[in-house]
């Protein structure tokens, strides 16, 4: 058969069609940035809030002063954040200079010291190759970025209010939309449960995360643990790798101020809580199911952050669970979420299973 024929022709389309539609996507979602980010936003706000407001109806108060309540919480949270990273960000970002000269001059002691186990480097090498203040710069354009999100905050809380009170009526809509009560809605309300569980116990936990580690850093004396703590709290949502990436500024900022020692104190508090939190009560809470491959952490990382910048980073992860969970739900998507799955889900998963004979 010839690589012109007509069944060679229908194969390249077959993946085509779909590789453009792709990239088509890809562009619509990068050139629509100012309204899907606050939106994506918005629509997570809203599953966290949905919880509290079922509760609350369960507990006898009527719908509209159960919204009124949680609405308010979320403003004051809102507002919470905007005086956090208000009060914060103009002082850290005039800093971040000082903080560059100073980390460079450092950098001679370090050098001497690595020069001393027999490595050659010189000092216009290493500057040339490494750049010691790009962490401080990236964690400026990242609250930078989130300040910008919050300058958003009136479209993102009309758009959970109209979330909300949509969400007790569309369970009704579905039902009346696809004539299937058993079937589309089940699978739909499975989706949403495990997304809300996954949001709330990780919101949770990101936030003791992000207290314990203001209160270790104001216990050391570094500069700026308010900010360290909210960077602490956001960067959660990324596992194996944002726990990393919220500790080298104040690493580095640790070893600026107070040198070597006070640097690794902070290293190892960082160390500790991860341990505490990632790996003994965040896979107790969570289970199995709600692991990521570290691959594909990084990889979701790289692309949500290429298309939305440091917002689509910190959204990345929680998307990814998204769309891993609706893959779970259908026995015809469940092995493209096994592809998805860190190594020691799928381990225990096959673990004990013995491979069935053919014969």
């Amino acid at each position: 058969m010839s690589p012109s024929s007509p069944l060679s022709q229908q194969s390249n389309s077959r993946f085509l069609l779909p590789a453009a539609a792709f990239v088509i996507v890809v562009a619509g979602m990068r050139a629509a940035e100012p309204i899907l980010v606050p939106l994506l936003i918005a629509g997570f706000l809203a599953i966290l809030s949905a919880s509290p407001i079922f509760w609350l109806r369960e507990k006898g108060i009527p719908a509209p002063v159960a919204l009124f309540l949680v609405i308010l919480g979320v403003l004051g949270l809102g507002f919470g954040f905007i005086v956090l990273i208000g009060t914060s960000l103009d002082d850290f970002s005039d800093a971040i200079p000082r903080y560059q000269t100073q980390l460079t001059e450092k950098m001679g002691p370090l050098l001497l010291w690595v020069q001393g186990l027999g490595f050659q480097f010189s000092e216009e090498m290493l500057l040339k190759y490494v750049d010691p203040g790009a962490s401080m710069r990236l964690v400026g354009r990242m609250l930078s970025g989130l300040g910008g999100i919050l300058a958003n905050s009136f479209l993102i809380l009309l758009t959970v209010i109209f979330i909300l009170l949509e969400a007790s009526s569309f369970p009704k809509k579905v039902r009346a939309a696809f004539g299937d009560p058993k079937g589309t809605f089940s699978q739909f309300s499975k989706i949403t449960d495990a997304v809300n569980n996954y949001l709330a116990i990780k919101t949770l936990l990101s936030l003791a995360t992000g207290i314990i580690v203001a209160i270790w850093a104001t216990m050391l004396g570094i500069d700026f643990p308010v900010i360290w703590g909210l960077l602490a709290f956001l960067l959660n949502f990324i596992p194996n790798l944002g726990s990393i990436i919220a500790a080298v500024p104040p690493v580095l900022l640790g070893y600026i101020q107070f040198g070597l020692g006070r640097a690794l104190l902070v290293a190892a508090g960082y160390g500790l809580v991860n341990v505490i939190f990632g790996n003994i009560i965040e896979p107790k809470l969570m289970g199995r199911k709600l692991g990521l491959s570290t691959l594909v952490v990084f990889l979701s990382l790289v692309f949500w952050g290429w298309i939305w910048g440091p917002i689509g980073m910190l959204l990345s992860v929680p998307m990814t669970m998204i769309v891993k969970i609706a893959l779970e739900s259908s026995p015809a998507t469940y092995g493209l979420s096994v592809l998805l799955d860190s190594e020691s889900s799928v381990a225990k998963a096959t673990e004990g299973k013995e491979p069935t004979s053919t014969v």
